[in-house]
């Protein structure tokens, strides 16, 4: 093994069985928690979170700075945690793992009645249920939003099903970011190139402070998340109930799924928020 020293562990299973993995580096008592991919067709943000963890394993290995860092001495205060994917199943349906004619394509296909582009429009997990509006933080009010829009049912986005954390990968999130108690979470999604820090009027100690270093070091401009997206996110849950900073980040521009080739962009404006959300802000 090229790291040794990254711990790989699993966090739960999604609907059709595959495992949610978390990596882990470093040792310090500061703990973090990276996630991407709560959505489809939002996949790009798991190599993005991948490739951070091929170079600051290397940079550690080399006793080298990441970003303007040094590997070391994050690793010696920092634990990071990622978890690269926390929508599988819905991944696999939009980059093509699925075959079409199978059953899971198809039944998929039955529950498109927004008529998006399949499966490129799709969000949700396999089971039609949108993954970061599975959180208890204003879900009741999520469902009044959604229900109005018109997403009734479980589809290729935004159903908040039957009820909070129903879906086993949203459940999964919740339980391991219960277990790590981290002083900060980042959720990784596209697109528009912007933070989105608060939730409601909470303002958790130094998450302003911090919202405007990862805006400077990425370029993206922050931002109070949109009315009607703005309940039941991870980043909301996690605000509301450890009252510690949040941040959902929204990377690329254009149509989901972005295009790979926007992904040398898309990781040279998040390398430093990925590198300077390790540092110990409490």
């Amino acid at each position: 093994m090229r790291y040794p020293f990254i711990q790989t562990s699993v966090i739960g299973n999604s609907v059709q069985g595959k495992a949610l993995y978390m990596l882990r580096m470093g040792e310090g008592q500061n703990r973090v928690l990276y996630n991407a991919a709560h959505h489809a067709n939002e996949w790009i943000t798991t190599p993005v979170l991948m490739k951070y963890i091929e170079q600051f394993s290397a940079a550690y290995s080399q006793n080298r700075n990441i970003f303007d860092t040094n590997a070391r001495e994050i690793y010696d205060n920092t634990s990071i945690y990622i978890v690269p994917m926390v929508n599988p199943d819905g991944v696999d349906l939009v980059t093509g793992a699925v075959a079409p004619g199978s059953a899971v394509y198809e039944n998929a296909r039955a529950m498109n009645y927004l008529h998006l582009p399949f499966p490129s429009g799709w969000k949700a997990n396999i089971r039609g249920v949108d993954l970061n509006l599975q959180y208890p933080a204003g879900w009741e009010i999520a469902r009044e939003i959604k229900m109005s829009q018109g997403y009734t049912s479980p589809g290729p986005r935004d159903y908040v099903g039957e009820a909070p954390l129903t879906e086993p990968e949203s459940y999964a999130m919740a339980e391991i970011t219960r277990t790590l108690n981290p002083s900060l979470i980042l959720a990784y999604h596209t697109q528009g190139e912007i933070i989105y820090w608060r939730y409601l009027d909470y303002l958790p100690p130094n998450s302003y402070e911090i919202v405007r270093l990862l805006s400077q070091v990425s370029g993206y401009r922050y931002e109070d998340t949109p009315l009607a997206s703005g309940h039941a996110g991870y980043k909301d849950w996690f605000i509301l109930k450890y009252n510690r900073p949040g941040y959902t980040i929204e990377c690329g521009r254009g149509a989901n799924p972005l295009h790979i080739n926007q992904f040398d962009q898309i990781y040279r404006d998040n390398i430093g928020i990925l590198t300077k959300a390790t540092l110990d802000f409490r």
